[in-house]
């Protein structure tokens, strides 16, 4: 057990993964983030639009998900466009995505 122990991850970078897993417990910050998965890039009223919700709650998700590093941002005069950070976060959301399409009806021990 003590070399099992010595390969795990230290409480730090376990306290950032479950930060990043907190972030996805949203479900309207998961409709944003596959809305920008599926869109690329997006303003924020676009976004707002899409997931059909305001722009002020979309403005609140994106401050969080900016900060953790989920997603990127440029301005083009007084408008933000938002997208996905990089390929990990796009593979963290098919995988996701896919991982639950596996729930079939006998489920999993």
């Amino acid at each position: 057990m003590a070399s099992l122990a010595g390969s795990l991850m230290g409480h730090s970078e376990a306290t950032d993964l479950a930060e990043l897993f907190r972030l996805l417990g949203d479900p309207t910050r998961v409709l944003i983030l596959y809305a920008l998965l599926e869109g690329g890039e997006l303003c924020v009223c676009d976004i707002a639009a899409a997931v059909g919700t305001t722009d002020t709650k979309v403005s609140q998700a994106m401050r969080l998900l900016r900060t953790a590093h989920v997603v990127r941002h440029r301005r083009a005069g007084r408008n933000v466009f938002y997208r996905l950070d990089d390929a990990h976060v796009r593979m963290v959301l098919d995988l996701t995505r896919e991982h639950r399409g596996h729930g079939g009806a006998e489920g999993h021990a």
